[in-house]
């Protein structure tokens, strides 16, 4: 959820050094330091400065390896993605597809997971957590970093940062342990020793069992035979099954984890074949998983794939809104798993120390990752950060230093950063010639990439460097749903001429809010971003209507395709829901083709069923006009997508108009017009920014009339009310 001055807590304390990060490029493979603005705690959220963070060898030489690889081989290690693209090629056509490839692959990627610092600002709901604390937290390689309250834990005194990086990491371990649930005295095999493994086998012996360790690299056998256990050579054609066997004094053994990393099926066939019958084993790592049944079978043996650090994992209720599992019925979670391994370090029963092979200042960030590539031998690789008092973190960062701007045209301020405004919004602004000032982001990361890409003057994480600075006259909302209508009165009231991306708010009282305030203010200015109206085939197609002064039926079909139920979208306090989050682009456009006002609105979802969890994204809106014209909006989300994403037909004047994906326009016995194609698909997003651009820069009303964008936001609730109200 994107956060603003409402969730901030003011009892924070301020910060310690200028703010880095590390951020991967999925494109080029290029790891680089950057600098970026600090982020704002949020209400359920710790703002942590770092002091240790640990390198997984595992995790990130593989995304760094990925990043290296060329497109060719980045699909084919990807067929699902593959198979996406092709099928939006032949709905969105190939430049579209390859606008959206590009897109993906743009995305900066904070690397790291496994962070140790001390507390320095807190949200208004936590509990248990005061500033100066030292914690662990799932936070990534940055010198500040913020995480939800239920991904970080306290670290004991005993334990000192260097060692608390790793329990992220060692949890891991942990939670594949728990899935095994190991007793007293079992014989318990480790494939694989790399950090993960190494662990694993330390933990399995505080769990009172033997252990026996499995890898081709001898200074990491050495080690786990440091740690108590007896190890199997594959560099030295040892066989593992056999050993395994003789280990477990012939019964077979008790279970298996595996923490290797391979694309062969190997390590989960001879898990198999030394098991003992009803064996358990868990895959920790990542391996191919061509199963052979008999081996199986015959045993009955367990196999499970364990989830990263354990219960919470993936959940958004969990990890982002803070909300806990009951400890009576979830004993361990992600963060009782962090505690519970803070609690064998402290009591030294896991020692990571000889697990460290690198130590690296934070400045030299990039350097360790060269290390991670070249070094094979590399084990725990270590970022050091080096804090001080001497003033404030910044929230935001110069990006271009050499950036004027000419008072009096239009000088714009963005506030979210997500694949929306960057893939669309923000070209579309500064192809119309709008001066790029300021744009925000949550965690900055964002702000930072896409503002240096598109030549803004700063990134920030704080809106009010947006709202509170006199040179920016022109501000674009582009955030979650749920923080539209805030900022759409926030900016009014602060002078700024408006964009906002639809919807303009989520509710009726919101809706108000925004009226009152409009129609208080003398000079307001404000616009949503209903780009179909101003596509080329939509302009086209309301000429073609123009002599048409008879009632119209319109049909509106949108294959919508289905999301997930915990998609935010989908979340009625944060998404609003599909209906009022992207329907209502069709009731707008409904409303601009008939030229008249909505006087009725009818609306039916498809019924309840327990095999679809979310049934009001399929459904039929009917609106009927002043005129006599009404119109039907099929927006439907359980569609193939071999069929157009968007079909548009009017009936009227003895004639037919289609539209099929805003690509092609088709007459039928309409006259003196047959068909309008274009090379790719346009819905009328730059043509919808240039308009609204020429108004601010002249000084006219914008380019949509505000008691339109009410009545379509009015409509668009009163939808998702009824459909939400039906059995």
């Amino acid at each position: 959820m994107f956060l603003d001055t409402r969730d901030r807590d003011d009892g924070r304390r301020e910060a310690l050094t200028n703010m880095k990060q590390i951020l991967q490029d999925l494109s080029s493979g290029e790891t680089r330091l950057v600098d970026i603005p600090s982020p704002i705690c949020g209400s359920t959220e710790v703002l942590i400065q770092s002091v240790a963070s640990l390198i997984s060898i595992g995790t990130e030489r593989m995304l760094v390896e990925f990043g290296k690889a060329s497109l060719i081989s980045k699909a084919l290690q990807q067929p699902e993605k593959v198979r996406m693209v092709l099928e939006k090629v032949k709905t969105d056509g190939l430049a579209a597809t390859i606008d959206a490839v590009r897109s993906k692959l743009d995305q900066p990627l904070p690397l790291g997971y496994c962070n140790a610092g001390i507390v320095c600002g807190v949200g208004s709901s936590v509990q248990g957590l005061k500033i100066g604390d030292r914690v662990v937290s799932n936070g990534s390689h940055a010198e500040m970093v913020c995480v939800s309250r239920n991904l970080c834990a306290r670290i004991p005194e005993k334990v000192g940062f260097e060692a608390a990086s790793f329990v992220v990491l060692a949890s891991i371990g942990l939670e594949g342990i728990r899935l095994a649930a190991p007793t007293l005295g079992e014989s318990f095999v480790v494939t694989g020793l790399g950090l993960v493994g190494l662990v694993t086998v330390q933990l399995l012996r505080a769990h009172g069992c033997r252990v026996l360790g499995i890898d081709f690299d001898e200074s990491k056998l050495k080690l786990a035979r440091q740690f108590g256990a007896e190890t199997v050579s594959l560099s030295r054609g040892e066989d593992p099954v056999e050993a395994g066997m003789a280990f477990s004094r012939g019964r077979g053994v008790d279970g298996v984890l595996i923490a290797a990393s391979t694309k062969s099926s190997d390590p989960v066939s001879q898990a198999a074949h030394m098991c003992r019958k009803r064996g358990r084993i868990v895959l920790i790592g990542v391996t191919g998983l061509e199963l052979n049944r008999a081996d199986f079978y015959e045993k009955e043996l367990s196999f499970q794939v364990s989830c990263s650090y354990g219960p919470g994992r993936y959940d958004k209720e969990y990890e982002e809104k803070g909300r806990d599992y009951p400890f009576g019925f979830v004993r361990w979670t992600e963060q009782r798993n962090f505690e519970a391994v803070l609690d064998m370090m402290a009591e030294g029963r896991l020692d990571v120390q000889p697990l460290i092979t690198h130590r690296f200042a934070f400045d030299e960030a990039v350097d360790a990752y060269q290390t991670l590539r070249d070094d094979k031998q590399a084990l725990g690789i270590v970022l050091q950060y080096l804090g001080n008092d001497q003033g404030l973190t910044p929230r935001q960062v110069t990006l271009n230093s050499k950036r004027t701007f000419v008072p009096g045209k239009p000088v714009c301020g963005f506030i979210g950063a997500g694949n929306y405004a960057s893939r669309v919004l923000i070209p579309a602004f500064a192809k119309a010639g709008a001066q790029l000032h300021t744009i925000v982001s949550k965690g900055g990361v964002t702000a930072t990439h896409h503002g240096k890409r598109n030549g803004f003057h700063l990134a920030s994480t704080d809106v009010t460097t947006i709202l509170g600075n006199q040179a920016i006259n022109t501000v674009v909302i582009a955030t979650r749903h749920n923080n539209h209508a805030h900022f759409v009165i926030e900016a009014l009231k602060a002078g700024k001429r408006v964009f906002v991306e639809k919807p303009l708010c989520l509710t009726l009282k919101e809706l108000e809010e925004i009226q009152q305030l409009y129609s208080s203010l003398a000079t307001a200015h404000l616009m949503v971003g209903f780009n179909r109206r101003f596509a080329p085939h939509i302009v086209r197609l309301k000429q073609l209507l123009e002599p048409v002064k008879q009632p119209k039926a319109f049909i509106m079909t949108m294959n919508a395709g289905a999301i997930p139920a915990d998609t935010w979208v989908q979340n009625g306090e944060i998404g609003g829901g599909r209906i009022i989050g992207e329907a209502c682009h069709y009731i707008d456009l409904l409303r601009f083709l008939a030229g008249s006002r909505i006087v009725s609105v009818q609306a039916r979802r498809m019924g309840d069923h327990p095999a679809v969890p979310v049934t009001e994204d399929k459904a039929v809106i009917t609106l009927g006009f002043a005129d006599g014209s009404f119109g039907t909006i099929h927006y439907l989300a359980n569609g193939g997508k071999a069929f157009p994403k968007e079909r548009i037909e009017v009936f009227a004047g003895d004639g037919v108009l289609q539209l099929d994906n805003f690509r092609k326009l088709h007459g039928y016995g309409w006259k003196n017009f047959t068909k309008m194609s274009l090379m790719w698909q346009d819905k009328g997003q730059e043509a919808c920014v240039a308009a609204f651009l020429d108004t601010v820069a002249n000084g006219a009303a914008a380019p949509i009339a505000f008691d339109e964008l009410t009545e379509v936001a009015r409509v668009s609730i009163e939808v998702a009310a009824q459909l939400h109200d039906q059995v």
